[in-house]
């Protein structure tokens, strides 16, 4: 489970220095909107030199969308050992998708990189990415190559979608819960991860960004992207389930337990309804938990 993913431009070193010192899940040197057309070709340089350093994240590149001029130099030129994964930016078919993983699968078998150990996570932040998104999320299924499928997650992008439909989303953002939902439900339908939700920009908003987080989180993110450090902290920990729902499924889970050994699998848990649907829940948040103190 990775709840956070720190951008950091790719062609500003004191930036990409200090995200070393950071505790992000996972960092993103970014070749696509942080950094200016005409510096893109020399930072890809500074990446190369960044993936020589000691990080205590996980390291993606994101490189320009597939549609641009930029994309497959982006790849040639970043995509070595040292990389953990690669965030491709406005997806909007399968066929992005599959041309983007057999690109990667040529520079594995190139590279001495394990074959399909890198991850592709697709940002769909388009009117016609969130359309299309049940298809290029069942992109595994369509392709006419074999190998190891290096999609594990999406991520949704709120900013460029909203400018795509001409939305100027309020604080709490309801212009923008149909897509989250779609996404959510899209990633779980083709069998993926909860998805990663989007940056947020108001970096003064704090109570209406614990607000935003608190619903993420609730509405089937599994984490979030970050474009200042301050939000780190935060969001690593309202992607953490809370004290009291922990203590909540351990009870659920321990007394469904006892329940199916009567050969019972409806009882009651806390003045609430249990039976297999709220167990395998709770079951699966305690798994997440597991998974997040093994880190």
């Amino acid at each position: 489970m990775i709840r956070s993913f720190l951008f950091v431009p790719a062609n500003v070193p004191r930036r990409v220095e200090k995200a070393q010192t950071l505790n992000a899940d996972a960092v993103i040197l970014d070749l696509e909107d942080s950094v200016a057309p005409s510096d893109k070709p020399a930072s890809r340089g500074a990446i190369v030199a960044a993936l020589g350093r000691p990080w205590q994240s996980l390291l993606y590149v994101r490189v320009n969308a597939p549609s641009t001029q930029w994309c497959y130099a982006d790849l040639v030129a970043t995509v070595r050992k040292g990389i953990d994964g690669v965030v491709v930016p406005k997806i909007e078919s399968a066929a992005d998708l599959h041309a983007i993983d057999w690109l990667l699968a040529a520079l594995e078998r190139e590279r001495g990189i394990a074959e399909g150990s890198l991850d592709l996570m697709p940002q769909v932040e388009t009117a016609a990415g969130v359309q299309r998104v049940d298809r290029i999320l069942q992109a595994r299924n369509l392709r006419p190559y074999r190998g190891p499928w290096r999609v594990k997650r999406v991520c949704f992008g709120a900013a460029d979608y909203a400018n795509d439909l001409g939305l100027s989303p309020t604080l709490d953002e309801p212009e923008l819960a149909d897509a989250r939902a779609r996404v959510v439900l899209a990633s779980r339908a083709a069998g993926m991860e909860n998805p990663i939700d989007s940056p947020w920009f108001h970096f003064k908003e704090t109570a209406a960004f614990s607000r935003a987080l608190e619903r993420s989180r609730r509405g089937g993110f599994q984490g979030r992207c970050c474009v200042h450090p301050d939000q780190i902290a935060p969001v690593n920990e309202a992607y953490r389930p809370t004290s009291q729902e922990i203590a909540a499924a351990e009870r659920i889970v321990a007394a469904f337990a006892e329940a199916e050994k009567r050969g019972a699998a409806a009882i009651e848990v806390d003045g609430q309804m249990v039976d297999y649907p709220v167990a395998h829940r709770a079951q699966a948040l305690l798994d997440a938990v597991l998974s997040l103190n093994n880190k």
